[in-house]
């Protein structure tokens, strides 16, 4: 069971690096100190490094964030960002191009079938789902059939679409209103539904946070991960660090604390206050690291 662990605003000070509720957090924390250029550090994109918005396009990177990784990344095998957003649209968002310390940085965009890397500033993608552009163009169809529901939007991913409810007159009414059809229209194209905060995203099955992290730590064979997000789009995951725990890698799980998602708080080793919450807890390693 997690457990808020708060780290103080202190900007003049060495942040003091929290202790995890859980022994196989604390197993984790300690084998990513001991061994941090075998590590990888993983973290989701919005409300993990960004706060949430009521618009995504308007979502920006704590303004610490990228410092924090920065200070980080030459410390540890690599920085993953794992994001349902497309890669390039997270890269600008987080502003991580070109920036000097984060040669180690990674961003794994739609669930892993996108990947940029800070090394080349390239995307490399395969060829979107069919599936995608069928469900484009039948859903405001659906939106207005069921209602049109005052202030639901679509948001293009490019290799998903989401429809959002945050801007809604009753942002929770139109989010169950809308999870039966939107299933439907996502299985006649061989889509999946993935509910969110306020979102509910269409797209291929087999894409998940899950899938896209177990595949790069074993890719670059790390010996110890840490994974922080704040959605249940990032359960899977957390799964996958249990998954690699039981394999014997060590693994941190961090929760970007919210009122609005209680399930990632409840499975993980150590929970912070929000974006800024994940800065501190960077800096907090980075720090350590430095010793």
């Amino acid at each position: 069971m997690g457990s808020h662990s708060e780290i103080p605003e202190s900007p003049d000070v060495t942040e003091p690096l929290p202790t995890p509720v859980t022994p196989a957090g604390r197993d984790g924390l300690d084998a990513i100190l001991t061994r941090p250029d075998r590590a990888v550090i993983a973290l989701d994109f919005d409300g993990t490094l960004a706060p949430i918005v009521a618009d995504p396009e308007q979502a920006r990177a704590h303004p610490d964030a990228v410092p924090a990784l920065a200070a980080l990344a030459p410390k540890v095998a690599s920085v993953a960002v794992v994001t349902g957003r497309p890669a390039g649209v997270a890269v600008r968002h987080g502003g991580f191009a070109g920036v000097p310390g984060l040669d180690h940085l990674v961003v794994l965009g739609h669930y892993g079938a996108e990947r940029w890397d800070a090394r080349t500033g390239t995307v490399n993608a395969p060829a979107p789902h069919p599936g995608v552009a069928a469900v484009r163009a039948e859903l405001p169809g659906v939106l207005d059939r069921i209602g049109a529901w005052h202030g639901t939007w679509i948001e293009e991913k490019g290799r998903a679409v989401a429809v959002h409810t945050r801007r809604a007159e009753d942002p929770q009414a139109a989010f169950e209103a809308l999870r039966e059809p939107l299933t439907d229209l996502a299985t006649r194209h061989g889509l999946i539904v993935e509910p969110g905060r306020m979102v509910l995203e269409l797209r291929p099955p087999g894409m998940d946070k899950g899938v896209a992290l177990l595949e790069y730590v074993r890719e670059v064979r790390a010996e110890a991960v840490m994974y922080a997000g704040d959605d249940l789009g990032d359960l899977p995951a957390f799964a996958a660090v249990d998954k690699l725990r039981s394999d014997g890698v060590p693994g941190l799980l961090v929760c970007s604390g919210s009122a609005e998602v209680t399930e990632l708080a409840e499975r993980a080793d150590l929970v912070v206050d929000g974006p800024g919450g994940v800065v501190r807890l960077l800096k907090a390693l980075a720090s350590r690291l430095d010793h």
